[in-house]
């Protein structure tokens, strides 16, 4: 049997995170009253119905603050009954949530007299926060998208593979539209030589064999990835070891069009045989210089 509790802040996903594990198999209950999670539990024990070996359920704080104070004994009790209940917590920074509750103008659960919809938030933080202490599989939907989120779902609860709560998404950006503000790590590439002054090149991305062959002719371009690759490998288990389940690594160039592309796409690459972690590249500038000096098509 397998028992999954779904739980988190209010706007994160919760209810998402419940239909893929419907899809995966699991047969889901949404907002459970906690007195029921136990006897519901208890179901998947007795084996008398294959259908609920594997059983889902969504607890929050939508049924009330004081109540849901009880969630840790019921836990509590779960384990007394011998059922190991794996705890999914579903998170997301507080600008998100607040711009998620402001973009469908409904109000948060905990949110007070005056609806302030970050007082609730802070409320849902300190009342849920022992169970992220126990949670076996963190989310944090920030930057996660929903094929994204499916596909970690997938490969823990469907595929049986290891989950080591943190998703990592390597990111290419061009300096002169700023650096990304949710970087964690940031690395400077413009020491490299710029394709764009080769007028064959310019038109090109970082996704095209011509400008990865001439970043890789570059002895300093592999030097780097080596140097980056080490400390990743470094640094990532420290980060999970501390709580962090996200990591953003935003390396840039000029405009986010050739260097920075082809050295994200590298250094993805190398990583990606590490199938614990959850893993994505992302080119946030790559098109956005669409327009053309007319230079660039050889008009005088």
């Amino acid at each position: 049997m397998r028992f999954v509790i779904v739980t988190g802040m209010s706007g994160a996903g919760k209810v998402t995170a419940l239909r893929f594990l419907e899809d995966a198999g699991f047969y889901c209950v949404d907002n459970l009253p906690l007195p029921l999670v136990v006897p519901i539990a208890q179901l998947s024990l007795d084996g008398r119905s294959s259908e609920l070996s594997k059983i889902a359920v969504g607890i929050d704080v939508r049924s009330g603050a004081l109540s849901f104070e009880n969630a840790e004994n019921v836990i509590e009790e779960l384990e007394k009954n011998g059922i190991r209940a794996e705890i999914v917590y579903m998170d997301a920074s507080d600008e998100v949530l607040i711009a998620r509750y402001k973009e469908t103008r409904r109000a948060h659960p905990l949110a007070g007299p005056d609806g302030k919809v970050e007082d609730g938030i802070a409320l849902e933080r300190e009342k849920t926060a022992f169970l992220r202490k126990r949670a076996d599989y963190i989310f944090d939907t920030s930057q996660l998208l929903t094929r994204e989120l499916k596909e970690e779902i997938d490969r823990i609860f469907r595929d049986g593979k290891a989950f080591k709560n943190i998703y990592i998404s390597i990111r290419s950006f061009g300096f002169k539209y700023g650096i990304p503000s949710d970087s964690d790590l940031v690395f400077d590439v413009r020491f490299l030589k710029n394709p764009y002054y080769d007028v064959s090149l310019r038109k090109l991305t970082g996704l095209d064999p011509e400008i990865r062959k001439f970043v890789a002719d570059c002895p300093e371009s592999g030097i780097f990835l080596d140097k980056l690759e080490d400390m990743l490998e470094f640094l990532i288990p420290n980060y999970i070891k501390e709580g962090k389940n996200q990591l953003v690594v935003s390396i840039g160039c000029t405009g986010g069009r050739h260097r920075s592309v082809a050295l994200a796409e590298g250094i993805y690459e190398r990583l990606k045989s590490n199938t614990g972690y959850g893993l994505k590249v992302e080119h946030r500038d790559m098109d956005r210089d669409l327009v053309r000096k007319r230079a660039d098509y050889g008009v005088k």
